[in-house]
């Protein structure tokens, strides 16, 4: 009798759990997540894991970097929530706007709310990337100079409000801060390039260069710093991937960076030292223009967080 009661009792259980498992196994996996009008610009990022009989994810909400949420499924939609650690220790709790969603079409449909008003948004699957390699032989075209040292022509402003915060000094493209500045984005769009660009930071500084306006490699003068995680240290993927290696230079050193990207995939050469080597972009990161990820997209240069100066920026297309 015992034994065959130990067996229903696992029997329920499994079935819970594996009821548990066909409700939620519709949101698992990643999504893209774009704002309905009038938040058009507004751009997420989600991943929804499962480990046994618990939802866990990782949010991206526009900014900074991906960080934990609680996740649950309730009636058929989709709950999270960000976790937040309070600032004088002890666990994390969930904190600011709960996001609720829908699978309509294969699409995530949701919202939340923000500021007092209602934030709609959908969310895509990420596209199924080809196989590439980075480091393959590639077949180069004419080379884009974006950085000529006499002209920002090349370029428009992601707050046009603020065009006039870049210039050109002594042959060297820079931002106006610690004035307001903005982020400046090149016209043309590129989809698998080599981009090589000089650039110098003042102590402390922090700004990056986003591959097709959506990956964004860290340039921060962390060069004293001990205490920021590898993963969005100098040349790191931003939140997502550390660089291999340590190479950055000191304040006010200039630096040089070499990156190929093909698809997915991305290698960096950072001042004659390999940081990246055909790494995978694990998806956008914080700031991205857009989550439309097999779109060309821009080169951006962030000058809205602190100082940056370019003297070379050249984006070389791979043809073949």
């Amino acid at each position: 009798m015992r034994a065959s009661i130990a067996v229903a009792v696992l029997a329920l259980a499994a079935s819970v759990m594996a009821t548990a498992g066909e409700q939620a196994s519709p949101f698992l996996g990643k999504w893209n997540m774009t704002g309905v009008a009038p938040d058009v610009n507004n751009v997420y990022w989600l991943e929804v894991t499962q480990e046994g009989d618990q939802l866990k994810g990782m949010f991206l909400n526009r900014s900074g970097n991906p960080v934990p949420v609680t996740v649950k499924v309730d009636s058929s939609e989709l709950v999270f929530q960000v976790l937040q650690s309070p600032r004088g220790g002890g666990p994390a709790a969930p904190s600011g706007p709960e996001y609720r969603a829908r699978l309509e079409g294969g699409k995530l449909v949701g919202s939340h709310t923000t500021g007092g008003r209602v934030v709609n948004w959908v969310g895509v699957r990420p596209p199924a990337w080809p196989a590439a390699n980075a480091n393959a032989r590639h077949t180069y075209g004419k080379p884009v100079v974006l950085a000529d040292g006499k002209t920002l022509d090349a370029w428009t402003y992601q707050n046009l409000k603020l065009s006039n915060s870049w210039s050109i000094q002594d042959g060297t493209m820079t931002n106006a801060y610690p004035d307001p500045s903005t982020n400046i984005v090149s016209k043309e769009k590129f989809t698998d390039f080599k981009v090589e660009i000089e650039y110098k930071l003042p102590k402390g500084s922090n700004s990056g260069l986003y591959l097709r306006g959506r990956y964004e490699l860290q340039l921060v003068e962390d060069s004293g710093d001990t205490t920021t995680p590898a993963n969005r240290s100098h040349m790191s993927i931003y939140g997502r991937t550390a660089p291999s290696v340590r190479a950055g230079k000191g304040p006010d050193e200039w630096q040089s960076m070499e990156a190929i990207v093909v698809a997915n995939r991305v290698t960096v050469t950072l001042n004659g030292q390999r940081v990246h080597d055909n790494a995978v972009i694990e998806g956008i990161t914080g700031g991205a223009l857009d989550n439309d990820e097999l779109a060309p997209g821009p080169i951006l240069v962030q000058g809205d967080h602190s100082k940056v100066w370019v003297r070379k920026l050249v984006v070389t297309p791979i043809v073949k």
